[in-house]
């Protein structure tokens, strides 16, 4: 989902920056899932508080709503009045304590995530077969799996780290550590390792409360690669440094809660469930519609009942996702540290979300870093990003996998809000940096990448060629 800034006067204020961090926090809630949001809906409408929903009491519920929030009287709910309703039943932001950014990671994450043994053994089980690249010598990774404060923290983490860890040691390829802890990234710590590994690093990552010391660590960072190393990276690394790092900060000294922006995309995914986009009001009817295609939907035992716990692990599957177009949000990124920005060959605007099925198309087929795919196309599922028009181009990346947007729907298509007009969508790339190497992979979100043997051995080369292992072309696509 893509980071954002409200277009309004009240913009100028103090207040606003707060404004703004609430929004960011709010719309990256929304990319965690609906765990709070369908257990406050479903509180709100098991009125007789049996743990239980039937078909009537979810229709009284949703006519209830439709009575008490159309206000006007107009005979139609706006997204505004459905925003006002459901932030009643939401809970309401909360304050900034001083000194904390009030986002939905306040501090940046410093201790490792539950990964899944199951996705672990899938895993495992998939390992390539084939040898990697000789290494020239005896090769250092370090893992970097901190995301920063206000960064989406992926359930995936653990499992990418791990699945490094696994990939190194399958014949001795490289030694792997792991550090959930930004301080790490420092001179002097640095100089025992060839490669980094962002993983799926998030927000303003290597930022600090003191100026001095996140300065300190850019620069090791940069020195790192540009001195003749290199950095891998995967997925959410990409979602970096495009937001206001300071943001956080001034919402804490401003003390506002500021605007219930989950309330927002709620009302967004509703008007859009209802009339299928079909302007920005929803009538009676859709309204009764929706509620009736809600218990179809989650009834699949046809047992008449809804438990709590089936409303709630099924809720994001009854909701599209947010139509852009109804947010009344501005997209303006707030670029923190444009050298990484450039470095990563890209910053994230929107995503279409898990399980959506992307045809992955081979734009370098004779690149050592594609050779497992054998020049054929393949599918995959996954929440797959998309980059901000200016900030990705081919001239700055080696472009090594893609999108075939042909292929996809014109319906998938319109999920995303101000496509790019070259309908270019890279997937993978590599590209130089000073003396160093940087690749990057854009899948990555869900367990099932890391049981897929040839995306393995992707991530394999990718990283070989970050250590100086690996030789390929990594000239820009576009000269």
């Amino acid at each position: 989902m893509r980071h954002i800034r409200l277009i309004a006067t009240t913009c100028i204020s103090t207040g606003a920056v707060a404004l703004l961090a609430f929004g960011i926090a709010g719309l990256q809630a929304q990319r965690r899932g609906s765990g709070q949001t369908a257990q406050a809906l479903f509180a709100a409408l098991d009125t007789h508080k049996a743990g239980t929903l039937t078909r009537s009491e979810l229709e009284s519920g949703f006519n209830s709503w439709f009575t008490a929030w159309n206000t006007t009287k107009s005979g139609t709910l706006t997204q505004s009045q459905i925003e006002a309703g459901v932030s009643t039943l939401l809970p309401a932001p909360p304050a900034v304590k001083p000194g904390q950014a009030n986002t939905f990671n306040p501090a940046g994450n410093s201790t490792p995530v539950a990964v899944s043994q199951a996705a672990v053994a899938a895993m495992m089980a998939a390992l390539p077969t084939t040898p990697g690249a000789r290494p020239m010598r005896s090769r250092r990774v370090l893992v970097l799996a901190h995301t920063g404060a206000g960064g989406f923290v992926h359930a995936s983490i653990p499992l990418a780290a791990k699945t490094v860890e696994a990939l190194g040691n399958q014949g001795g390829l490289w030694t792997t550590t792991v550090t959930y802890d930004a301080a790490d990234i420092n001179t002097a710590n640095l100089k025992k390792y060839d490669a980094i590994f962002l993983d799926s690093t998030t927000a303003c990552f290597l930022d600090d409360p003191n100026p001095a010391v996140t300065t300190a660590r850019r620069a090791a960072f940069l020195s790192f690669v540009r001195g003749g190393k290199g950095i891998a990276a995967i997925h959410a690394a990409t979602d970096s440094y495009h937001t206001d790092c300071v943001a956080g900060e001034a919402a804490a000294k401003s003390g506002s809660p500021g605007r219930n922006l989950g309330a927002l995309v709620l009302a967004s995914r509703l008007v859009t469930a209802a009339n299928g986009s079909r302007g920005e009001t929803v009538s009676r009817q859709q309204w009764a519609a929706l509620a009736d295609d809600w218990f179809r939907k989650l009834d699949t035992g046809n047992t008449g009942k809804v438990t709590r716990a089936d409303f709630v692990a099924n809720f994001n599957s009854l909701l599209p996702p947010p139509d852009m177009r109804h947010l009344h949000l501005e997209a303006k990124p707030v670029l923190q540290w444009p050298e990484f920005n450039k470095l990563i060959g890209g910053y994230f605007k929107f995503h279409w979300p898990d399980p959506q099925l992307i045809t992955v198309k081979i734009d370098d087929p004779k690149s050592p870093l594609t050779a497992m795919f054998h020049g054929k196309e393949f599918e995959i599922h996954d929440e797959t990003y998309t980059f901000e028009q200016d900030s990705f181009s081919r001239k700055n990346v080696h472009v090594l996998t893609s999108i075939d947007y042909g292929k996809m729907s014109a319906e998938d298509k319109a999920k995303e809000a101000d496509p790019r007009t070259d309908g270019d969508y890279a997937l993978s790339y590599i590209r130089r940096e000073g003396n160093g190497r940087v690749f990057y992979e854009g899948h990555g979100h869900s367990d099932r990448v890391y049981a897929m043997t040839p995306m393995l051995e992707h991530l394999r080369a990718g990283i070989q060629y970050a250590l100086g292992d690996l030789k390929a072309d990594d000239s820009p696509s576009v000269k």
